[in-house]
């Protein structure tokens, strides 16, 4: 895991305390696009489960963790597939 997967980690479990958290460097896909070589940590997908998306809408959800994972868009984080449910669905 590199350090963008892991600062997404360590801030992801703070944030919700998700029941699992999955974070896949997709970067080798996705070379070429937008000038990307497929190295390094460009492209993440992010799986998680927690109580704390209860209530939330699906657009809430994205939100919350597009807030979480913002300083890394700054730094160069080019994309983030999200897939997030609360706990049970």
């Amino acid at each position: 895991m590199g350090p963008v997967a892991q600062y997404l980690q360590n801030k992801l479990t703070e944030a919700f305390a998700p029941e699992s958290l999955e974070i896949v460097n997709e970067s080798h896909l996705h070379a070429g696009h937008h000038g990307h070589d497929g190295e390094g940590e460009t492209h993440l997908r992010i799986r998680i489960v927690a109580d704390a998306f209860k209530g939330m809408n699906r657009v809430a959800r994205h939100r919350a963790i597009n807030a979480i994972a913002q300083p890394k868009i700054d730094e160069g984080l080019h994309a983030c597939a999200i897939e997030v449910k609360a706990a049970g669905e």
